[in-house]
């Protein structure tokens, strides 16, 4: 880890060792459950270790990977056109770790998938990055790229991806801070790093968490450390066109906050979720200024507070998070004002071999669950409450 890096974790776990006292959360929201089946692929066997989902024109992706029972992993993913029936894609990998990708992150755009991936290996434990594209047959291929592209001695992490009208887009950190890679066609991506207002500078440390697709072209999410301080506060940064970026601030207070996750809801709305001090926070965008919503949720004290995946329908927020000790879920019907617990379908631990994330699209959530032992999916309808 950086020395940036152990720098934030060490904030982030000073930040959620605190206690308060807690107000009594709204009714618990149970939603109508019913889990899906994924088949398992030609030629993998073991366990299901899924990740992310995305959805375009009439079809839905879930991405992720197998695991063997000795823990070898192979990348796999899966298509459906109505959430409950789903054929695996047969994925084409070149090199020695696309072989073994855990695909994390996915955008698809006018049909065509791609994604990211990564293994951590080679001398240094690094994760080996590799981007995927889909083929007129609807496969997977692995993208040839150069090893600095995504790693290399300034590398820091390769975030999300998100796709819309202007092609695809990863999010990520150098240490040059902020960084975004663009791609036309999913099938050869160009990085920008030390580009003016999305890296560091003489005001401070950048770093990009997630990126969404807006209206008028992409909303990068993250944070902000200003010279001289050492709390992030939450930052976001816009562009027309993935080349120039203008920075969109939100109130500064004195705790550690920052985005790490973003959505846009039907109307163009973007929100944002991440840590708030003690608590989870929203935050809507409103012009080139973020209002901020309502807290929620508290630590538990086992570990440090985190949030895995935030979907909008209409005004509704579905937002996946954990406090170190287990993942939860909870929804907020009024576009981050007030929030409410969700039942969720099965126990969902926290760890480093543990996953959860939730995806929205055409009225239907998904659910994503990894509890280190076997991966499952779970589906309903939206709105999850009136």
């Amino acid at each position: 880890m950086t020395r940036r890096g152990i720098a934030t974790a060490l904030v982030a776990v000073l930040a959620a060792a605190g206690c308060g006292s807690e107000p009594e959360p709204e009714p618990v929201v149970r939603p109508a459950w019913s889990e899906v089946t994924l088949p398992m692929p030609a030629g993998a066997a073991g366990r299901f270790l899924p990740r992310a989902a995305a959805a375009c024109d009439g079809k839905w992706y879930i991405v992720g990977a197998t695991a063997g029972a000795d823990g070898a992993t192979q990348p796999a993913a899966w298509v459906s056109t109505d959430t409950q029936t789903w054929t695996s894609l047969t994925i084409h990998a070149d090199s020695y770790y696309g072989k073994q990708n855990v695909i994390y992150t996915a955008g698809c755009c006018e049909g065509r998938l791609a994604a990211v991936g990564g293994k951590v290996g080679g001398a240094h434990g690094n994760p080996r990055v590799s981007t995927w594209y889909q083929q007129p047959d609807g496969s997977l291929t692995e993208v040839k790229a150069r090893f600095e592209l995504y790693g290399g001695p300034v590398a820091i992490n390769v975030s999300r991806m998100a796709a819309g009208p202007k092609g695809w887009m990863i999010a990520g950190n150098r240490y040059s801070g902020a960084a975004v890679w663009t791609s036309a066609d999913s099938a050869k991506f160009e990085i920008l790093e030390d580009a003016p207002e999305l890296s560091s500078d003489d005001r401070g440390e950048t770093w990009a968490a997630d990126v969404v697709v807006t209206p008028d072209g992409w909303l990068v999410a993250g944070g902000f450390i200003a010279a001289g301080r050492t709390d992030r506060d939450p930052m976001a940064w816009r562009s027309a066109d993935g080349v120039t970026w203008h920075r969109t601030t939100a109130p500064s207070e004195a705790e550690y906050d920052e985005f790490q996750r973003a959505a846009v809801s039907g109307d163009g709305t973007a929100y944002a979720v991440g840590l708030r001090g003690l608590k989870f926070g929203a935050w809507r965008l409103e012009g080139d200024q973020w209002q901020a919503r309502a807290r929620f949720g508290a630590s538990s004290g086992a570990g440090v507070l985190s949030v895995s995946g935030l979907a909008a329908t209409g005004e509704q927020l579905v937002a996946s998070v954990s406090d170190g000790a287990r993942y939860a879920l909870w929804l907020s019907p009024d576009g981050g004002a007030s929030w409410r617990t969700v039942e969720a379908p099965a126990p969902m631990p926290a760890g480093a071999s543990q996953a959860v994330s939730v995806f929205a699209a055409d009225g239907r959530l998904l659910l994503l669950a990894d509890d280190g032992q076997a991966g499952k999916i779970w589906r309903s309808e939206t709105p999850l409450a009136d």
